[in-house]
Formats: C-alpha cells, sequence, structure tokens
C-alpha cells in the first residue's frame, strides 16, 4: 500500500472522528425538567410533573429512574416509585401514601409525571425525580415542593375593576368622538374656504371680464 493511500485514508478517519465529536458536543446532557413549587388542595388529585431530556434515546434494559419523599431537605428520603424494564413505572409499598400514587407520563416521550389522589396534609414536602439513562453518565434530579392548601384563594371581587374599565372606555370613547368631530369640523370649513375663495376667483373674473367690455366700446 502507498503511503499515499495511507495518508489518504488517515485523513479520512481523522475527519470521521471529529464530526463525531462535533455531534456529540452539540448534544445537550441529562436534563430532569420540574416547576420549583406546586399546590394542592387537600382532598383532590394532584399531578407531581417530572420530565427529562437526554443525549441518547431510551434503552428500557438499562434506563432506571425512582420517585423518592422527604419531608424537608434534612429528612431521609423514601422511595415510593421505580422503573422495572419488563413492568415499567411500579408504585413501591408505601405506608404514607397506600395506593394513591400512580404513574401519570409517557415514557415515549420522557415523561415521568405521577398523580396523587386524596391530598392529605402529610403529604407536604419534597419530592424527588431521579433518572439514569445509559450510556449517559450523569444522573438527572429534579425535585419539587408540595404545598398542601385547606382551600382555595377567594375569587377576585372584579366590581372594582369592571367599574375602572368602563370609565376607561367611556373616556376613550368620548375621545374618539370628539377627535371625529373636530375632524369633520375641520373639513367642513376648509371646504368652505375653498368655496369663498372660488366665489371671489369668480368674481374677479366677471368684473376684469365687464371691465374689458367697457373699454372696447366706442
Amino acid at each position: 500500500m502507498s503511503s499515499r493511500t495511507q495518508e489518504r485514508r488517515s485523513g479520512v478517519q481523522l475527519v470521521s472522528a471529529a464530526l463525531l465529536l462535533l455531534s456529540l458536543s452539540g448534544c445537550s446532557s441529562m436534563d430532569v425538567l420540574m416547576p420549583n413549587s406546586i399546590n394542592a388542595l387537600n382532598g383532590t388529585t394532584v399531578k407531581i410533573p417530572c420530565t427529562f431530556t437526554s443525549c441518547y434515546k431510551m434503552d428500557v434494559s438499562r434506563f432506571a429512574m425512582n420517585w423518592t419523599y422527604q419531608e424537608s431537605l434534612n429528612d431521609t428520603e423514601d422511595m415510593f416509585m421505580t422503573f422495572h424494564k419488563k413492568r415499567g413505572m411500579v408504585p413501591l409499598p408505601s405506608d404514607r401514601f397506600g395506593d394513591r400514587v400512580m404513574f401519570a407520563g409517557n415514557l415515549d416521550k420522557n415523561d415521568l409525571s405521577i398523580t396523587l389522589s386524596d391530598v392529605q396534609i402529610e403529604d407536604e414536602g419534597i419530592y424527588n425525580c431521579y433518572v439514569r439513562n445509559p450510556p449517559d453518565r450523569i444522573q438527572g434530579h429534579g425535585l419539587i415542593q408540595l404545598i398542601v392548601v385547606t382551600e382555595l384563594p377567594p375569587p377576585r371581587d372584579s366590581t372594582i375593576a369592571v367599574a375602572i374599565g368602563a370609565s376607561v372606555g367611556g373616556a376613550l370613547a368620548l375621545l374618539i368622538l370628539s377627535m371625529v368631530v373636530v375632524k369633520c369640523l375641520r373639513r367642513h370649513r376648509k371646504q368652505e374656504l375653498i368655496s369663498e375663495e372660488k366665489m371671489e376667483e369668480e368674481g374677479k373674473l366677471e368684473a376684469e371680464g365687464v371691465a374689458e367690455e367697457g373699454t372696447k366700446q366706442p
């Protein structure tokens, strides 16, 4: 094999390696997406969201994830849901939640969300979502604070807002009407001035014509 052929092959290999590095560098790392906190009304069902991004498509034979609960950041985490490669998302026995936790996401869309039914005051705390998606080396982690309220906030009194809106709307309507009236008056006045100028011009022409006829007569 000639040296020129070897150099050409080595050059192709270097280009391929460079393209591979560029493609990998353009891929974002593992990232778990969750809001910081969520409110839930006591006795209702709440959805606790968790989604993730990864450079690689999910392989169920290697994928792993866990949901855990802790009362505060300093407390021990209790696992209440995990991923099984044959059964998918599986709730674990839990004295706190019982059978009130269900999977509500979509693995094909990297959605690992859950629902918690019959929310209790004791459910308030921090919910952790751990994700591992090999060959991604980084384990994703997100957390969300669940706040349980006993009643919804009272609806806002819209009477004042309606009154303010009506007064502002009325003022704008009057302003627009006055602008239209002023514009019409100006146009009408302009037309009158033009008519007066035409009449004056015609009067001058008639006077000049009479004068010329008088000068022509012997």
